[in-house]
């Protein structure tokens, strides 16, 4: 018999935070969230400015994510699919490269490219068919190497690899030399191959508000930092303390002992620009492929279904490479880069969202973890995607853990 009476605290309401909240409901229990901003979703988040839906990042949801199939109601999010593709900018020149058995319109584009050769994209479809094949679990188990040398390893061009492999991934794993774990590059490949990249109708924080929706029983305090957490008691940073007899971490480690390793982020710039017409005409992300360029890639938002209704085209703009440029310094260099590369221009400045810590950078990455990982002590246990790997499913899937250890523990 479980007493489902006890005092449970969950530090952060991003989407760890969240799917733990959920989790507990569902088996009968409830918790007080503490969240130190002014609303949920941790890096899920979405702004109106001047009349334009801007996520907080240039962000898709994988619907092939196992633990957004669990969690998520995608029918109610009106999620809006990308083609599964891209444009390539390359040396002055525009080439659309995708996925011809998902979507036949793309045979010739992708059959006639500069961008590899034949054998490249025969190898393409045969990584697709392999990692099908292969459960997450068995990707996860493989020998870590890094994304550059996996792809070396089997057999593409260096051509394919710095033209289309590099922008593309970079712009996922925010980090331009292929140097993230070759098993996540095969968890989001398989992803990418079974299903589709998306975006909720109303923006990315759709995700976090239909999980908050969600919740019946579960109490949220907005702008509550907590400054420390003892076994049994969170200090605030305004020296209130409160008790609690179980809590669940799903922020980003902070307390001491919390955990055990240095964590380190990756970092990332968003710019947004209006323009009064599209480059790419159609739902398909552009990589600007030549290495002398500081942008990585773009999207033009208003390519997709969106809640927020414009006259003008909304384009974002995502750097991962390091710089030191100022806010005015980036955005001259920005434009500069699109009309160089690309050749767009005559763009209005909107917003620039400097991400200090968009993912969490971490080797050894993994796609479950023991209990006794994420456990700090007796009652209180760890969410978060940084124990697992820096996508969606691993915040969700942390939380969830979370969740069902602290219940197991919650025996009379």
């Amino acid at each position: 018999m479980q007493n489902r009476n006890k005092r449970i605290a969950i530090i952060g309401a991003g989407i760890s935070g969240l799917v733990a909240a959920k989790v507990l409901e569902e088996n009968g229990f409830s918790a007080v969230i503490y969240e130190k901003t002014d609303r949920a979703g941790g890096r899920l988040k979405t702004d109106i400015v001047e009349g334009f839906q801007m996520d907080q990042g240039f962000q898709v949801l994988l619907d092939a994510y196992p633990m957004a199939k669990k969690h998520l109601d995608f029918s109610k999010l009106k999620l809006q699919k990308f083609i599964p593709g891209a444009v390539i900018y390359n040396k002055s020149n525009k080439y659309t490269l995708g996925d011809p058995i998902r979507n036949i319109s793309l045979l010739r584009s992708t059959l006639t490219s500069n961008i590899g050769n034949l054998s490249d994209k025969f190898k393409i479809v045969r990584l697709s068919i392999a990692l099908r094949r292969k459960s997450i679990d068995q990707i996860f188990e493989e020998t870590e190497t890094t994304t550059k040398a996996f792809l070396e390893t089997y057999g593409f061009s260096e051509g394919m690899i710095n033209l289309f492999f590099k922008p593309f991934f970079a712009g996922i794993f925010l980090e331009p030399f292929l140097e993230t774990s070759s098993r996540m590059f095969q968890f989001v490949f398989k992803m990418f191959g079974e299903g589709s990249a998306t975006l909720p109708i109303g923006g990315i924080a759709a995700i976090p508000e239909q999980l908050l929706a969600s919740l019946s029983a579960t109490k949220i305090q907005y702008n509550v930092s907590v400054k420390d957490l003892s076994e049994n008691k969170l200090t605030l940073d305004n020296g209130t303390e409160i008790e609690f007899d179980y809590a669940i971490i799903a922020t980003e480690p902070r307390f001491k002992n919390s955990y055990t390793n240095q964590l380190n982020w990756k970092r990332c710039d968003t710019l947004y620009f209006t323009s009064s017409n599209r480059d790419i005409s159609k739902p398909l992300i552009g990589l600007i492929a030549d290495e002398d360029a500081l942008i990585n890639n773009i999207f033009y938002h208003t390519s997709l279904g969106m809640d927020v209704k414009t006259e003008e085209e909304l384009l974002s703009v995502t750097v991962v490479k390091q710089h030191n440029l100022s806010n005015a310094e980036l955005v001259e260099k920005v434009q500069q880069d699109l009309n160089t590369y690309c050749g767009i221009n005559n763009l209005h400045f909107l917003k620039h969202y400097a991400i200090s810590k968009a993912l969490p950078d971490k080797k050894n990455i993994k796609n479950k973890t023991t209990t006794q990982e994420i456990t700090m002590n007796k009652n209180t246990f760890l969410a978060g995607d940084y124990l697992l790997n820096g996508s969606l499913n691993a915040a969700m899937a942390s939380g969830e853990h979370a969740a069902l250890a602290l219940i197991s523990t919650m025996k009379i």
